[in-house]
């Protein structure tokens, strides 16, 4: 028999893991000393969490690895750790909040396989739950920027703002009821380019003229200040999402680190 491993998946010899454990020893530093806290969920959920509305969406659906236990529930393997925090935090009415916390794991998508792109991996996330001042954004970006200065990688953060497209979406005349499926397929801008993201949006059902406003809009380029002021001629100088995004820049100095994109 040839042994094989199961296709997407990888093997680390003791030098790469060692160097792995490092990188997450590090980060797990960093996240501490700001005052988050490590939990840990089940690589197995219940399908119906995962498949729930607003979850991953419909094209993660796809990719989510599902079984059935010998009990006839449907389960399936996390394909983030976004999805089993809000399980755990639902779970759990009694936490403190802001609820701070980090979490490090495995995650799994059964999707096509290439360069960079496996079945098995890892993500990373903070989160801070329960806190709807906008210092909790800053306090995210920092932490970041620190993880990355501590990793020695000379990164540029991306900064949008989900208040703010909503906005755009409705200057644009796009319904609400489409508005989650246009930002699943804006999402792929950056990846595919705009005739990919047009091509969905037209299958979405968005008229022509909503579509060019979008186009238009996320075709903006510029230094962080330039772009804001462009958007504000757009949606005019009472749009909130553009107020909380200039407050957010504001504590820090150096923007060519965190680069606003709409």
């Amino acid at each position: 028999m040839e042994l094989q491993r199961a296709k997407g998946t990888r093997d680390f010899m003791p030098e790469e893991k060692i160097l792995r454990n490092e990188i997450v020893s590090t980060l797990k530093a960093i996240f501490e000393r700001y005052g988050f806290y490590p939990i840990e969920t089940p690589i197995l959920e219940r399908f119906s969490t995962l498949s729930a509305k607003y979850a991953g969406g419909s094209e993660i659906l796809k990719e989510t690895f599902k079984l059935t236990d010998q009990g006839g529930r449907q389960l399936g393997l996390r394909y983030d750790l976004t999805v089993p925090l809000a399980r755990f935090i639902a779970m759990n009415p009694t936490l403190k909040m802001p609820f701070k916390r980090y979490q490090i794991g495995r995650v799994f998508r059964d999707g096509p396989i290439k360069l960079g792109r496996y079945r098995e991996f890892w993500q990373c996330d903070a989160d801070i739950v329960g806190c709807k001042d906008l210092i909790a954004d800053v306090e995210i970006l920092q932490m970041a920027l620190d993880a990355f200065n501590a990793l020695d990688l000379d990164v540029i953060i991306k900064l949008n703002s989900r208040k703010l497209l909503d906005e755009i979406f409705a200057y644009a005349g796009v319904p609400k009821e489409k508005r989650i499926d246009a930002i699943l397929s804006i999402d792929k801008l950056e990846k595919f380019g705009w005739d990919y993201v047009e091509k969905e949006l037209k299958e979405l059902g968005l008229k022509e003229d909503a579509i060019k406003t979008l186009k238009d809009i996320f075709s903006i380029k510029g230094a962080n200040k330039e772009i804001i002021e462009n958007l504000k001629k757009i949606l005019g100088s009472d749009s909130e999402g553009l107020k909380e995004i200039e407050e957010i820049l504001s504590y820090f100095e150096d923007e060519k680190r965190i680069l606003f994109t709409p």
